[in-house]
């Protein structure tokens, strides 16, 4: 024995520490604890669970999640190394689930093994969102409206798979509470009524877009939250009088209207084949149709600047002015409108 050695005050052995031995040190301290009881909310119409007051849309897997929470319910030392866990599950009734962990580590150079129980019990209420759809909750309306016309099918079937869209967008960035409360199909168009603000304002931006048209918001008090003022907003979105496609005529010619933008609307020149612009407060425009409506008629000869269609309802042979940006060849299909009020066959593509 040496003056160097160091010695155990409380048990006197050897030691290479500069206090207690490691054996003493392992008696002295509750290497591992484990909470006995594990509350685990979850929302019985959507699974989303509760931690803390934060709701977390994840993909519910009882059996998964069991151990994550057992898991998370053992705490051990810091000076525990290589730690190892393993687990058991019993289910014991429909909201109670008992969870046994082996634990095993080294602890100052010795291996140490512990078991701990904890009960995970179940309950069931439903979330910040399921709460809000059950009970109608919204915060804006989207009218979908045209200006002096009612919205087509096309046009409300699309708007509706905007909505739809970016309501599926959203929740996939987390957004929990925006959501659509419901669509209601009116006489003079689509209301569709949304949870927030911020979905309301994406969902009018990109029917706008889309498809043109001019948004108004009117906003209207409906008290106050945490001692901030609550808006309901109805935003009154107007499509353009004329949709994207319409064939429509102005000072005697055919022009397809491709969008509008700030009072212009941006067209195809059905003679001459090039983009032309025209402005919405001029009159004498008259629709003839749309091209998603539009027949498909075979070409039966070309002559010069004149094509040979076959109408396919008459069976007759109609002479047409064959436009150069057409290029059109016999045997081949070609889409056509009718003006019946000028009894001609409007080549569109």
């Amino acid at each position: 024995m040496t003056i160097q050695e160091n010695f155990c005050p409380k048990c006197g052995g050897k030691t290479e520490n500069e206090g207690l031995c490691n054996t003493c040190l392992r008696s002295d301290i509750e290497w591992l604890t484990c909470e006995p009881r594990l509350p685990c909310v979850i929302c019985p119409t959507c699974g989303s669970i509760k931690k803390v007051n934060t709701w977390t849309d994840v993909p519910y897997d009882r059996q998964k999640l069991s151990e994550e929470l057992a898991f998370g319910a053992v705490s051990a030392h810091v000076d525990v190394q290589d730690l190892e866990l393993a687990i058991s599950t019993r289910e014991i009734s429909p909201n109670r689930t008992q969870c046994t962990v082996y634990v095993r580590g080294i602890l100052y150079g010795e291996p140490v093994y512990k078991t701990c129980e904890t009960l995970i019990v179940w309950t069931k209420e439903n979330c910040d969102r399921c709460s809000r759809l059950s009970g109608g909750y919204y915060a804006s309306t989207i009218q979908v409206r045209a200006t002096g016309r009612r919205p087509d099918t096309f046009e409300r079937e699309r708007a509706v798979k905007i909505a739809y869209d970016i309501e599926e967008s959203v929740q996939q960035l987390g957004e929990r509470l925006s959501f659509i409360t419901r669509i209601d199909d009116t006489r003079d168009g689509v209301d569709i009524v949304v949870s927030s603000h911020s979905i309301g304002d994406t969902i009018t931006r990109q029917i706008i877009t889309e498809m043109g048209g001019k948004a108004t918001r009117h906003p209207k008090l409906i008290g106050e939250q945490d001692g901030k003022k609550v808006y309901r907003i109805t935003i009154l979105l107007r499509l353009p009088e004329f949709r994207k496609g319409d064939v429509i005529m102005f000072n005697k010619r055919y022009y397809e209207v491709k969008g509008t933008d700030s009072g212009l609307i941006r067209v195809f020149d059905l003679i001459e084949g090039r983009s032309n612009v025209l402005h919405e407060h001029d009159s004498g425009f008259r629709l003839i149709g749309n091209v998603r409506e539009a027949e498909r008629a075979d070409v039966t000869y070309t002559d010069n600047d004149i094509a040979g269609i076959l109408d396919p309802v008459s069976y007759d042979i109609k002479e047409v002015k064959a436009h150069a940006w057409l290029r059109l060849s016999p045997h081949e299909k070609v889409k056509i409108l009718r003006d019946h009020e000028e009894e001609e066959i409007i080549l569109v593509g």
